[in-house]
Parts: C-alpha cells; sequence; structure tokens
C-alpha cells in the first residue's frame, strides 16, 4: 500500500478536458465523482468519502475545517469499503488483495502515515459488518468463512480478540450502542438467508434481548438494524421491519421491549436514520423509482418533507447542525452531494460529466401484477429502435430514476434503453419482492417478456435487434432468458453472470450459498429439479443468438469454474460467443477497464445487429 500525500484528490481528469474528440458516454464514466461524505461522530469536521479521481475509486479523508482532503488508499484494483473511527482519528478500510472481498481490515490515521493491522490475531476472511467504539480501542469485527460461517469478535487494542457470537448460517454486525455497551447482530439461525431476525449481546456475548419476525414457510417477515440512539445510556434501537408488507422503521427498546411503531403514511418502502441529537429521525422514502426525505419528530409524531429535487437519493446524513446533506441525481443529470443549507458540499475538480435523456415510466400488465419500468431513447428518434433490455442485479434490488453511465452510453449509440423491475424488485411491496422463491429466474423471465411484448407492439422496438443485457444476476438472467426465450432476443451480453448454478453454488461465498438455499429450498443434492430448471446450463443448446459474456477471475459471487463450464458448452457446439476475463472480482473499480468493457459490449452489439 503506498500512501498519498497532497491538500486535494490528484486531478488526473482535468486533462480530459483537453480531448474535445472524447465521445461523451467516456466522459461520464472519466468524470470525477464522489461518494455520500461520511463523517466522525464525535469530529463532524472529519469526514470520508469515495472518489474516482485518479481513475480508480479510492478513499479520501477530508478536513472540512481546513478544506484538506488526502488520499487514503491507493491499490490497484481500488478501495470502496471504509469507516471513519467516533473520535475521527482513524481511517479503517478493508484490503482484499486480489478484489475476492477475502481479506482482513486495516487503519490508517487520519493525517496519514502507514496503514496498521487493525485486528491482529483475525485471520483473512469474507467481512460481516464492523462497529467502532467511542473509546476508541474497541471493535466489534463480524467475520464469515465457508469453513467456520459467522463469527463476531470484540477487538481490543493491546489484545487478543474474543469471540462472542459464532454460528454455520450467516449473521452480521449491525450496530453498537452510543455508550458500547450493546452490540446488535442481525442472524439468519432459522435458515432464511433473505429474512434477518435480531439478538442484541453484551461485549462478553451474553444476550440481552431478540426479535424475530420470522413465521416458516412462505410468511417470513426480515427486520435489520439501523442504529442505536446517538446517545449515552440510551437502549433504544432503530429497525426496519416488513410487518405490513414493506420495509418501514420502528424504535424498539432494547432493555424494555417496547416497541414504537411509526405508522408513517407513505406507501413505499422507508428507511430512517437518527438525527444526531437523538430527538428525530431522518427519513428516506422509496416510491415506483424515485425517492425523497423527511423529518420525523419522535415527540410531536410530524413529519416534514424535506424538498430535494425529482430523482433518486442514494444516500443522505443529518449533521449536527440540523442540516441534511444528500448524495442526488436523475437519469438526466449526473450525481451531485447537495445540503438543505444551499451551500455546495463536496465538488470534485475536473471534467464535469455530460448529462442524458429522462426516463419515461411505463406500467405494463403481467402475469404477476402491473410491472414498472424505465423507458430511454435518443432524443427526437422515433421507433422502431434497436432496444437494449439492461437486466438489474441483486435479485432484490431496484432500477430507478438515477444516472447511469453504462444506459446512456447505450442511447448515445441509438438504442433505446428499458429496464424492468421484474418480480423480485425491491421497492414495490414485499409480496413482489419475494415472488421469485416460487420459480427462481423463470419469474423474473415472464416480467421481462411482457415488457418486450409492450415494446414491439408499442412501436418503439425493433423486434429483429433486439439486445437482453445485465450484469450479476442480471446477467444471470440474461443468460437464461438465452436459452428460456431463444427467439425472443438478437443477442445477448452478460457481465459476471451465474452460468452453471450448481457449479456456481458449490464455488461461491458462504453467505450466497445461504442465500440461495432459500431461494431454492436446499442444496443442490436436495432439490436438484429445481436448481436444474433454474440454471443457464439446463438450455445452453437452445441458445441461438451470439452471446458475450464478461467475468472478473477473482469473482467469489459469480465464480469463474461456472462460467467456463457454460462457455465449454457453446464451444462444444459451435455457437457463436465471445468471452472477457479481467483480473478483479464481482466488477471493477478502475474506470479504464470499466470504459474497455463497455466499449467491448459496444462493438459485440455493432457487429452482430442487421442496420
Amino acid at each position: 500500500m503506498t500512501e498519498s500525500n497532497g491538500s486535494a484528490p490528484p486531478e488526473r481528469n482535468d486533462e480530459m478536458s483537453d480531448l474535445p474528440d472524447m465521445p461523451d458516454w467516456e466522459k461520464r464514466f472519466r468524470a470525477p465523482r464522489v461518494s455520500l461524505p461520511d463523517w466522525a461522530e464525535d469530529a463532524p469536521d472529519r469526514s470520508l468519502f469515495v472518489s474516482n479521481a485518479t481513475g480508480t475509486y479510492e478513499l479520501y479523508a477530508w478536513d472540512r475545517s481546513t478544506g484538506e482532503q488526502r488520499q487514503v488508499t491507493d491499490r490497484p484494483n481500488g478501495t470502496t469499503d471504509g469507516v471513519l473511527s467516533p473520535d475521527g482519528r482513524w481511517v479503517w478500510w478493508f484490503d482484499d488483495k486480489d478484489g475476492d472481498e477475502f481479506g482482513v481490515w486495516r487503519r490508517q490515521p487520519f493525517e496519514g502515515g502507514p496503514d496498521d493491522l487493525a485486528t491482529p490475531g483475525l485471520e483473512a476472511s469474507y467481512p460481516a459488518g464492523l462497529a467502532l467504539a467511542r473509546d476508541g480501542r474497541t471493535a466489534v469485527v463480524g467475520r464469515s468463512t465457508d469453513e467456520d460461517g459467522t463469527t463476531i469478535h470484540v477487538a481490543r487494542v493491546g489484545e487478543e480478540p474474543v469471540q462472542i457470537y459464532r454460528h454455520r448460517e450467516s449473521a452480521g454486525v449491525g450496530d453498537l450502542s452510543h455508550d458500547g455497551s450493546l452490540i446488535a447482530v442481525e442472524h439468519t439461525e432459522h435458515g432464511d438467508a433473505m429474512h434477518s431476525a435480531l439478538r442484541v449481546l453484551r461485549p462478553d456475548g451474553t444476550p440481552v434481548a431478540d426479535l424475530d419476525d420470522t413465521r416458516g414457510g412462505t410468511e417470513e417477515l426480515g427486520l435489520e438494524v439501523l442504529g442505536f440512539a446517538p446517545v449515552d445510556g440510551d437502549t433504544r434501537l432503530l429497525i426496519g421491519h416488513q410487518r405490513r408488507g414493506r420495509w418501514e422503521p420502528l424504535v424498539w427498546d432494547v432493555a424494555t421491549g417496547e416497541e414504537t411503531d411509526l405508522a408513517l403514511d407513505l406507501p413505499g418502502d422507508v428507511g430512517a436514520e437518527w438525527y444526531p441529537d437523538g430527538t428525530g429521525l431522518l427519513i428516506a422514502h422509496s416510491f415506483e423509482a424515485r425517492s425523497e426525505l423527511f423529518r420525523y419528530d419522535l415527540a410531536t409524531r410530524e413529519q416534514v418533507r424535506i424538498p430535494t429535487p425529482p430523482g433518486t437519493v442514494s444516500g443522505a446524513t443529518a449533521r449536527p447542525d440540523g442540516s441534511v446533506e444528500y448524495l442526488w441525481s436523475s437519469a438526466a443529470e449526473p450525481p451531485t452531494v447537495r445540503s438543505t443549507t444551499g451551500r455546495s458540499v463536496l465538488d470534485p475538480p475536473g471534467m464535469k460529466s455530460p448529462g442524458s435523456v429522462a426516463v419515461e415510466d411505463v406500467w405494463v400488465e403481467g402475469p404477476g401484477g402491473r410491472i414498472h419500468a424505465l423507458v430511454q431513447k435518443p432524443a427526437g428518434s422515433t421507433g422502431p429502435l434497436p432496444t437494449v433490455f439492461d437486466i438489474h442485479g441483486g435479485p432484490t434490488w431496484h432500477d430507478s430514476d438515477a444516472f447511469a453511465a453504462a444506459p446512456a452510453a447505450w442511447v448515445d449509440h441509438g438504442y433505446a434503453v428499458i429496464r424492468v423491475n421484474y418480480r423480485g424488485s425491491t421497492g414495490y411491496g414485499r409480496a413482489w419482492t419475494d415472488a421469485l422463491k416460487h420459480r427462481v429466474g423463470l419469474i423474473e423471465l415472464e416480467d421481462i417478456a411482457a415488457v418486450r411484448e409492450w415494446a414491439i407492439t408499442s412501436g418503439l422496438a425493433d423486434p429483429a435487434r433486439l439486445v437482453l443485457t445485465g450484469g450479476s444476476w442480471g446477467g444471470y438472467l440474461t443468460l437464461l432468458g438465452l436459452g428460456v426465450q431463444p427467439d425472443a432476443w438478437t443477442l445477448g451480453i452478460a457481465a459476471v453472470p451465474v452460468a452453471d448454478y450448481v457449479t456456481a453454488y458449490h464455488d461461491e461465498m458462504e453467505a450466497l450459498k445461504a442465500m440461495d438455499r432459500t431461494l431454492l429450498g436446499g442444496t443442490p443434492e436436495e432439490v436438484p429439479e429445481r436448481f436444474e430448471a433454474s440454471s443457464p446450463l439446463t438450455y445452453v443448446d437452445q441458445v441461438k443468438a451470439p452471446v458475450y459474456i464478461s467475468a472478473g477471475v477473482n469473482d467469489p459471487r459469480c465464480p469463474i469454474r461456472q462460467i467456463d463450464n457454460y462457455v465449454k458448452r457453446l464451444e462444444s457446439r459451435g455457437a457463436v460467443h465471445e468471452v472477457y476475463r479481467y483480473d478483479a472480482g464481482h466488477g471493477s473499480l478502475v474506470v479504464d477497464e470499466r470504459i474497455k468493457q463497455v466499449r467491448l459490449e459496444l462493438d459485440f452489439a455493432a457487429r452482430h445487429l442487421a442496420g
């Protein structure tokens, strides 16, 4: 690890303004971006953010009192997983050397200096949560390995780490109370990796309280930790629940057991975090691919909207002065960090990203209910157009009215882009999200097919020029769709996909094994017919369209061996395909590499689509 010093992120991208021939789609990737700055609880002038200013996404420390910014990490594959200690003295960051998500926590002084191994005595693992105490010497560290499942340790400077939790099923550190006396843990000991229960422990591992909304069968309800109240001695824990068929917050006093239901009158999923004085909550409301913010006063139960432009708030935080900072974008406008004070928060140097075209909302009747899709097309264009169905990953995620460089690149090249929030997507209620468990992959394809039919009959899409594409779960659905619906698609482009579900299960990280057991009802040995029905490899001999696949050779989520198995089957029958392997994990944090991948995808489509 090479330490970088200086007063601001390197401005390599300033040079890009001198390259007028660079296409807009490439500028969108190269333009410097910043994440929403995180700030130290007891030193709010000290912040940590992520930026691609050097061409690779890395962590930066920012002293707001002086304006000084300093690059903290500098690794070939980039770094995005980091946190500030509450006293602002240390930056903790996760070091997975090969981008395979398997590594150790390191820490560096906020002002700069050498990196130390943050938790001596703990071997490398997958991360399973981290909480840092305000005493400056205690950390609660979650770890996950294929051999041990999940373990949670209390690590103190100068002492051997003490294990306080262990279970074969997945779990993770949720939060540490303000005074360090309580530890909230999310766990799936009941065996449903998609729906967590909660346990509160003392630092010696003694249980204090449990909250479990799981019912068994198809009535599993999830809980999530949103954070302890930021007040010494306060035992209130803010949590998310699904008791009314959507995500919404409540306050649980873990000492008394009292639950305070906020009963917010909002139609979509609702998240929350504490205001720094503990008197109110910052509410984030997501509904139909857009989001908004509110302040909720716990004493008066008043809910006041915080003005934000139409679009997507992808992160927000309440500052000690009562202001709110948030990261906002829309499909047409690049992301910016904004403040309710009206002041500029963090404006990266260098070239500014070009905008794109706005999305149009489309609702299509499908076999499981109305399907929401977002459509972008070149300005002034008329159909039928070559059309890209860009399928989101997750699967429990959703596309929103947010800025995305890859879809904008397709639009720049004359394509319409359609993004489908299929069953399994979040933001449309728990029943919509949980529906994918019935026929994994096939349910989602039914919804995509319904939107495809609308796109053709409406005159938007040219049926002879239809591209199915996506990454991760979207890449999985791409390969599955090419085999299950071979006459529907002109070509497919799959990034880091699941291609052979059985081999993927055996090779992937343990947390994803647990999720697959939940989705499919068991292991490949216990329910072989379900894995077979949902695996792209089952249908590979039916694929007619040219196939492009990109994959990270160190990917622990969609491992390379199962992709190689699929490719060998394509090769054995002379199917048209191309494969690009790169030295990273589940995607890349290097801007040049990401641009190369998009360029290869655009080129593949151009060569294989008539006209």
